[in-house]
Protein backbone atom coordinates (compact mmCIF):
# COMPACT_ATOMS: atom_id res chain seq x y z
CA UNK A 1 0.00 0.00 0.00
CA UNK A 2 0.92 3.77 -0.98
CA UNK A 3 2.97 5.99 2.01
CA UNK A 4 0.63 8.47 0.64
CA UNK A 5 -2.74 6.66 0.78
CA UNK A 6 -4.15 4.66 4.14
CA UNK A 7 -7.37 3.70 5.10
CA UNK A 8 -7.95 5.06 8.66
CA UNK A 9 -9.83 1.45 9.96
CA UNK A 10 -6.10 -0.26 9.37
CA UNK A 11 -5.14 2.69 12.13
CA UNK A 12 -7.91 2.33 14.94
CA UNK A 13 -6.29 1.22 18.14
CA UNK A 14 -7.46 1.36 22.22
CA UNK A 15 -5.71 2.12 25.27
CA UNK A 16 -7.41 0.81 28.22
CA UNK A 17 -5.28 3.97 30.37
CA UNK A 18 -5.61 6.49 28.02
CA UNK A 19 -7.10 7.45 24.53
CA UNK A 20 -5.16 6.08 21.63
CA UNK A 21 -3.54 8.13 19.08
CA UNK A 22 -1.65 7.55 16.00
CA UNK A 23 -0.35 9.77 13.17
CA UNK A 24 -1.18 8.68 9.92
CA UNK A 25 0.74 11.84 7.88
CA UNK A 26 3.30 14.52 8.74
CA UNK A 27 4.62 16.74 6.88
CA UNK A 28 6.40 20.44 7.45
CA UNK A 29 2.88 22.28 6.99
CA UNK A 30 0.31 19.56 8.36
CA UNK A 31 -0.12 16.64 11.09
CA UNK A 32 -3.22 14.17 10.36
CA UNK A 33 -3.43 11.49 12.86
CA UNK A 34 -6.57 9.42 14.68
CA UNK A 35 -7.92 9.91 17.57
CA UNK A 36 -9.60 6.93 19.40
CA UNK A 37 -11.39 7.05 22.41
CA UNK A 38 -13.60 4.12 24.26
CA UNK A 39 -16.64 5.14 26.24
CA UNK A 40 -15.74 7.01 29.28
CA UNK A 41 -12.38 8.26 27.62
CA UNK A 42 -11.37 12.01 27.69
CA UNK A 43 -9.04 13.97 25.92
CA UNK A 44 -8.98 16.80 28.37
CA UNK A 45 -9.48 20.49 27.53
CA UNK A 46 -6.04 22.30 26.46
CA UNK A 47 -5.04 24.33 23.64
CA UNK A 48 -2.11 24.98 21.29
CA UNK A 49 -0.94 28.58 21.14
CA UNK A 50 0.01 28.59 17.44
CA UNK A 51 -1.34 25.91 15.86
CA UNK A 52 -5.02 25.76 14.29
CA UNK A 53 -6.68 22.43 14.73
CA UNK A 54 -9.38 20.26 13.92
CA UNK A 55 -11.59 17.06 14.47
CA UNK A 56 -13.64 15.03 11.92
CA UNK A 57 -15.93 12.25 13.36
CA UNK A 58 -15.50 8.99 11.74
CA UNK A 59 -17.02 6.57 13.89
CA UNK A 60 -19.56 7.45 17.62
CA UNK A 61 -20.03 10.51 19.30
CA UNK A 62 -18.25 12.73 21.21
CA UNK A 63 -18.57 15.47 23.78
CA UNK A 64 -16.29 18.34 21.73
CA UNK A 65 -15.64 21.61 23.93
CA UNK A 66 -13.78 24.46 22.15
CA UNK A 67 -13.74 27.76 24.04
CA UNK A 68 -17.24 28.38 25.96
CA UNK A 69 -18.99 25.85 23.28
CA UNK A 70 -19.93 22.31 24.61
CA UNK A 71 -21.34 20.39 21.17
CA UNK A 72 -22.21 16.68 20.75
CA UNK A 73 -21.06 15.46 17.68
CA UNK A 74 -22.01 12.45 15.54
CA UNK A 75 -20.27 11.02 12.39
CA UNK A 76 -19.52 13.39 9.75
CA UNK A 77 -19.43 16.63 12.15
CA UNK A 78 -16.31 18.65 11.89
CA UNK A 79 -15.02 20.74 14.58
CA UNK A 80 -12.61 23.16 14.78
CA UNK A 81 -10.28 25.01 17.30
CA UNK A 82 -8.22 27.64 16.05
CA UNK A 83 -4.84 28.38 17.78
CA UNK A 84 -5.01 29.63 21.34
CA UNK A 85 -8.94 28.65 21.57
CA UNK A 86 -9.11 25.93 24.38
CA UNK A 87 -10.72 22.45 23.21
CA UNK A 88 -11.23 18.69 24.10
CA UNK A 89 -13.59 15.82 23.67
CA UNK A 90 -14.93 13.14 25.82
CA UNK A 91 -16.82 9.63 24.44
CA UNK A 92 -19.85 9.66 26.78
CA UNK A 93 -21.34 7.27 24.42
CA UNK A 94 -21.42 3.04 24.41
CA UNK A 95 -18.95 2.72 21.83
CA UNK A 96 -16.03 3.48 20.79
CA UNK A 97 -15.41 7.29 19.33
CA UNK A 98 -12.77 7.46 16.15
CA UNK A 99 -12.09 11.10 15.18
CA UNK A 100 -9.82 12.14 12.31
CA UNK A 101 -7.54 15.15 13.76
CA UNK A 102 -5.23 17.33 11.92
CA UNK A 103 -2.86 20.44 12.93
CA UNK A 104 -0.42 22.58 12.13
CA UNK A 105 3.03 21.37 13.03
CA UNK A 106 4.59 23.75 15.92
CA UNK A 107 6.52 26.62 13.67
Amino acid sequence: MSKTIVHYKNHVGKREDKFYKTTLFQAEHLMIGLNCLEPGQVQKVHDHADQDKFYYVIEGEGRFTVGDEVVDATPGHIIWAEAGVPHGVENCSEAPLVILMGIAPSP
